[in-house]
């Protein structure tokens, strides 16, 4: 039985409480495949302490309070301010809200199953809200007053890790400067700690820290909002009237189109990242401003992209690596000197921001599994982050991208 305190105020009171990237993403879909219908599935990667199917119930209020949130005018002004997006797409957000019936959770065990099934650019939405939601619900299950005192204390030894990078050379006389950004909305510990994370970093650490995937923190705090895609629009691609050996162009063309020149980091690893630069040809490494790491060594990645710019004989100090996978402030630190004095650079940090207060973690994802009637997969360049479910259209991708089956770890 869950106590008291999971039945609150709800937790997601805005619909700009989300990831940049699924406007930038939503935007894309709604001009080119605004007829797509998709399935998005709930996972959790990792055992948790408490059985997840005991928050089936309260998950279920929260998303019945998130169906009936509309987008403000003061929201939809300053999406409108960001200069990449379109008005009709703003347009359409004045008159969007989530429709409940297109969401079903469900319990299998101890296990928790959410799944959406309907329209994409009605349901592609759900994933952040989802994540941030569960996640919230199963940390108010242990002591909030030990955690969050326990997350201040690390919070403050990162702030002095940071000053002291501050002062050594090491990290501010390079060729380019070191940025982080938070990326943790999906894992946060609350929507309020990710608030006091912030706040604190603006304040304390502004030399380093530029910025937030967090749109409505970004509005609220003066940051900059920071994202261009994930994997879902990759994958979506999987399942259009184009070869599957093409899907990555397709994408990139298509978003190319979009965006004229903003938002141009792409994402390397829904095929991983070999099969990724083979489609990454010169016109696409002279469009786009940089790449984003999300799996696999972070170091042998970014070798991989500085020897493809020079091989394409683009000077990679015009370009920028973003790293986003499970970073923490030293690893980011390690990278940064490692990288600095050959391109520019940035870090993605989530969870160990704002999930940081002595509780481990509970590894959840909401990912595409199936569009337009199709199978949709990630092959990961990490094993165990690989998404599908359907063994046939896997062995297919493998096979036509010349992926190892030994690189990929399953899950169903």
């Amino acid at each position: 039985m869950l106590s008291p305190s999971l039945i609150m105020t709800p937790i997601i009171t805005s619909l700009l409480d989300t990831d940049l990237y699924k406007f930038t993403m939503w935007q894309a879909m709604l001009h080119r495949y605004p007829e797509n219908r998709a399935v998005y599935r709930f996972v959790c990667r990792n055992r948790p302490r408490f059985p997840l199917a005991d928050l089936a119930a309260a998950v279920s209020r929260e998303l019945d309070a998130l169906c009936d949130l509309q987008f403000r005018e003061s929201e939809l002004a300053y999406l409108a301010g960001l200069r990449f997006m379109k008005s009709d797409f703003i347009d359409f957000l004045r008159i969007f809200h989530f429709q409940r019936n297109f969401i079903r959770v469900s319990t299998q065990g101890d296990r928790l199953e959410i799944e959406a099934s309907g329209p994409q650019v009605h349901i592609m939405g759900f994933e952040i809200f989802v994540l941030a939601i569960v996640n919230e619900l199963y940390f108010r299950q242990f002591d909030a007053g030990t955690a969050l005192a326990e997350g201040r204390r690390r919070l403050a030894a990162k702030l002095g890790r940071l000053r002291a990078a501050a002062a050594d050379p090491r990290y501010t006389q390079r060729r380019h400067p070191f940025e982080f950004f938070d990326f943790g909305v999906r894992r946060r510990f609350s929507g309020d700690w990710q608030r006091e994370v912030l706040e604190t970093l603006k304040a304390e650490i502004p030399v380093f820290f530029k910025g937030t995937s967090n749109v409505l923190l970004a509005k609220e705090l003066d940051l900059v909002p920071i994202g261009t895609m994930a994997h879902e629009y990759l994958q979506s691609y999987q399942a259009q009237h184009v070869r599957l050996r093409d899907f990555q162009k397709a994408a990139l063309e298509d978003w190319v189109q979009e965006y004229r020149g903003d938002l141009g980091v792409a994402l390397t690893d829904v095929v991983g990242m070999d099969a990724f630069l083979a489609d990454f040809d010169l016109y696409f490494a002279k469009l786009f401003d940089g790449l984003r790491h999300d799996s696999g060594d972070p170091y042998v990645w970014g070798e991989k992209a500085l020897k493809h710019y020079a091989e394409l004989r683009i000077d990679a100090n015009s370009k920028r690596l973003v790293f986003s996978d499970g970073l923490d402030i030293e690893r980011a630190l390690a990278l940064y000197d490692h990288f600095c004095d050959r391109t520019q650079l940035g870090f993605g940090i989530g969870t160990h921001l704002t999930n940081d207060v002595g509780l481990e973690p509970i590894n959840i994802v909401m990912k595409l599994v199936h569009c337009n009637d199709q199978p949709v997969a990630k092959l990961s360049d990490t094993p165990g982050k690989a998404m599908h479910v359907d063994e046939t259209f896997l062995a297919y991708l493998r096979k036509v991208f010349n992926v190892s089956e030994t690189l990929v770890s399953e899950e169903s």
